[in-house]
């Protein structure tokens, strides 16, 4: 076995903990915000403690929405220094799953995708889109998620149509923060993510400083700095339980064939 590889249970228990599944609770649990804005979430989630509101909450108020601007049909290629995922060509960088290539792109099926090579603090970059027509239940509506590590959840969702409790939109660090600004593009289009990470910093197996994440959504600014406050969960406070700085780059799954392509890494 490559030595960057984790094992499949680990990458599971991995994902397991990073992706919730909202299929799984009663639909009573959902409540609406109360200002009529039809944004849905919860009021039964634990505080999240840095900023007051809850977890997956109802009522905090959603970023606004600013057009990014028309997708590009042609991406620039990768810098000399990058370590290049996803190409187009193959998936001799990921770890063995039942995703597929289909005309170039990259396409999401069960289970979470991840690298065979481990990364600490890095800049990603990745383009994905959203299939449009998408006939499915509201939490599968253009659902799958970058997870920095394994561990640290970036959002990808249909936040064009869904108003979704704000930490759970796209590019949001889920269920800890929502971005900036809602930059999403209608399913169908590309849509871009430029990353940001430094990972988290441990001494004698406890937490010296956080992870954080700078993001650019389809250009414009979504995160400066932000901590990353834990592994991120579904209806769940976020915690470091790993006291580990280097894990793969994962792509989520949630039974949506969200397309991907150019996916490339540089180490920092």
């Amino acid at each position: 076995m490559n030595r960057n590889c984790l094992p499949h249970w680990l990458v599971a228990a991995l994902l397991g903990a990073a992706l919730g599944d909202p299929a799984r609770l009663p639909a009573a649990d959902l409540v609406h915000a109360r200002d009529g804005s039809g944004v849905y979430g919860y009021h039964d989630t634990p505080v999240l403690p840095w900023c007051g509101f809850r977890v997956h909450d109802a009522d905090r108020p959603a970023p606004r929405r600013v057009h990014p601007g028309p997708a590009l049909e042609q991406t620039a290629k990768p810098p000399a220094d990058a370590v290049v995922l996803f190409d187009g060509s193959g998936l001799d960088q990921w770890q063995k799953s039942d995703w597929q290539v289909v005309d170039g792109c990259l396409v999401a099926a069960s289970g979470g995708l991840a690298s065979r090579t481990n990364f600490g603090s890095c800049q990603i970059h990745l383009e994905w889109m959203a299939p449009a027509h998408f006939q499915g239940p509201w939490y599968n509506q253009g659902n799958n998620g970058v997870l920095l590590m394994g561990l640290y959840e970036i959002q990808i969702f249909d936040s064009w149509n869904e108003k979704i409790y704000p930490d759970g939109q796209a590019a949001a660090i889920y269920g800890q923060t929502p971005p900036l600004v809602n930059a999403c593009r209608p399913p169908g289009e590309w849509q871009t993510f430029d990353i940001v990470f430094t990972a988290p910093v441990f001494e004698g197996g406890r937490l010296a400083q956080p992870a954080r994440v700078t993001l650019f959504h389809n250009g414009l600014l979504a995160h400066l700095a932000e901590p990353i406050h834990g592994e991120t969960g579904h209806r769940i406070l976020p915690e470091y339980r790993r006291p580990i700085s280097r894990g793969p780059l994962v792509l989520g799954a949630h039974d949506c064939p969200v397309r991907f392509r150019n996916i490339w890494v540089r180490p920092l």
